[in-house]
């Protein structure tokens, strides 16, 4: 879901880059220094999983786990996505600086959106079951989120990536299934083993 330099339009680089910077400043704002090593390791975990692309036509597909991080970090994820797209572009040209406000929003808004949405599950300490279900539904909605927002961006760029916008999308459908299990399977295992690292950030005021 990288977008390369050169292919937006200014002002979508403009206003992603603006909205970013909105909520990378909400991000930072609600990290302690206690949050600091969780919010590293998931930003490594997004990264790492992030470098797997598996060529389809104009596109590639990759896994992402921006549900997984939006499911634990909420607001904590534009930073920490923020922080893996920059060393990918910066070491392996993936994406790009211009694009990097645009990719990052493209990223962490689902996530963040999913955060909210999919959290009142866990605020409302359901049992072990409704909590999969919201963790599944957190993982493949925040990459379906993804695919959209990628699809606008090309689609408002110009007519002529309408093509790429629908494959973006497309492509990442059987992602969202993958993303949807890996994120149940790892918060299930976080609930168990680190209860506190899930139930201190739905205690936040949101």
């Amino acid at each position: 879901m990288h977008i390369s330099e050169g292919v937006l339009s200014p002002s979508i680089l403009v206003a992603g880059a603006a909205l970013t910077t909105a909520g990378v400043a909400i991000g930072l704002k609600h990290i302690d220094q206690k949050d600091i090593p969780t919010v590293g390791i998931l930003s490594a975990a997004f990264f790492v999983a992030s470098l797997v692309h598996v060529p389809l036509g104009p596109i590639s597909v990759h896994l992402i786990l921006n549900g997984l991080l939006g499911f634990i970090l909420g607001w904590k994820a534009f930073p920490a996505i923020l922080v893996g797209l920059t060393l990918q572009a910066l070491l392996f040209q993936y994406g790009g600086i211009t694009t990097l406000g645009v990719n990052t929003l493209n990223m962490a808004l689902p996530a963040v959106t999913c955060y909210y949405f999919f959290g009142r599950v866990v605020r409302n300490n359901s049992g072990r079951l409704g909590f999969s279900i919201a963790a599944f539904a957190c993982g493949c909605c925040a990459v379906l989120l993804s695919g959209i927002l990628v699809a606008l961006s090309l689609y408002l760029t110009g007519d002529a990536f309408l093509l790429a916008a629908k494959v973006a999308v497309a492509a990442h459908l059987p992602v969202m299934l993958i993303e949807g299990l890996l994120t149940a399977a790892c918060t299930l295992f976080l609930r168990r083993v680190k209860p506190e690292l899930l139930e201190g950030q739905y205690a936040q005021k949101l």
